[in-house]
């Protein structure tokens, strides 16, 4: 499938959109909580890509996946702990305070960057590292008295895994092992409902929990992991990157209009500290790279 760069761009807000309904559907659910929620995406999700995959690029998939080898296996099980911390925290605390405290990967990969394989970091980034520290400090020291900092906390485990899932990924990149992102997600998405599967037990969803997990699995998660690697090989990493924050804004806003959950004041300062510090870090480097 072939992209112009105005269609991704476009694509890449549909992903951001679908990606942003995960707070909202999950407070339509009845009798599904915690683990179980989690189960039942992760379950859908594997099941949409092992038909999507094959229709997509054929049998050969399941050839990448038996030799990907170590890295691919590595990469798999950052996305589980990704899939499954996500879930977890939505679970435990808003869905603006999960959005807020995903949007800081970027920041956390450019440092595992600089720290695991010696990637220089501009002064800018070491800035915008700072000033979205400050806004998740924020956030989590005015939670500690009503008990969502531990949300906040699981949450954190989302852009830590991602950041070590890019560093695995760039490695063997450098090594000259071509990890496939793709299979990689199938690979998550079956790990993350396998390890959640006994702590779900006994299952307790409707059937209309059912029909709005198989929605997160198929259409907030599968569909658009695909759409966001296929937009990334016309995107730049500057335009994903600022492109994805939408999934915040979409988030929160969608929480806010169709569950009521409406985000606390310090949830919107410290989210104003992160966003901002991630657009002006990308939108610097990007003159930078137009300048030189």
């Amino acid at each position: 499938m072939r992209l112009t760069h105005g269609r991704a761009v476009w694509v890449m807000v549909g992903v951001t959109l679908l990606w942003g309904t995960a707070g909202v559907v999950t407070r339509q659910l009845e009798h599904a909580r915690s683990f179980e929620v989690t189960f039942w995406r992760s379950a859908f999700t594997a099941l949409a890509l092992l038909v999507i995959l094959p229709a997509w690029q054929g049998r050969e998939v399941f050839a990448i996946i038996r030799r990907g080898g170590r890295a691919l296996w590595i990469s798999g099980l950052c996305w589980s702990v990704m899939f499954t911390a996500f879930m977890v925290a939505l679970t435990l605390t808003s869905t603006a305070d999960v959005l807020v405290t995903l949007a800081i990967g970027p920041l956390f990969t450019a440092l595992a960057a600089r720290l695991f394989i010696g990637h220089r970091l501009p002064p800018r980034t070491w800035g915008a590292i700072a000033v979205a520290g400050l806004g998740i400090g924020w956030m989590y020291g005015t939670q500690l008295g009503n008990g969502q900092w531990v949300g906040t906390l699981v949450a954190l485990c989302v852009p830590v895994a991602a950041a070590a899932n890019w560093t695995v990924v760039q490695h063997a990149n450098e090594q000259g092992q071509r990890i496939d992102l793709v299979p990689a997600v199938l690979i998550g998405a079956a790990l993350s409902a396998l390890m959640t599967l006994p702590l779900a037990w006994p299952f307790g969803a409707t059937t209309r929990d059912l029909l709005l997990l198989a929605y997160l699995g198929v259409f907030q998660l599968a569909i658009p992991c695909v759409g966001s690697v296929l937009c990334a090989r016309v995107l730049s990493a500057p335009e994903v990157s600022l492109l994805a924050l939408l999934e915040v804004i979409f988030g929160i806003a969608l929480a806010w209009g169709g569950a009521a959950e409406v985000p606390a004041a310090s949830v919107l300062i410290g989210g104003a500290l992160v966003v901002g510090a991630l657009v002006f870090n990308e939108l610097l480097g990007v003159r930078e790279r137009q300048a030189g």
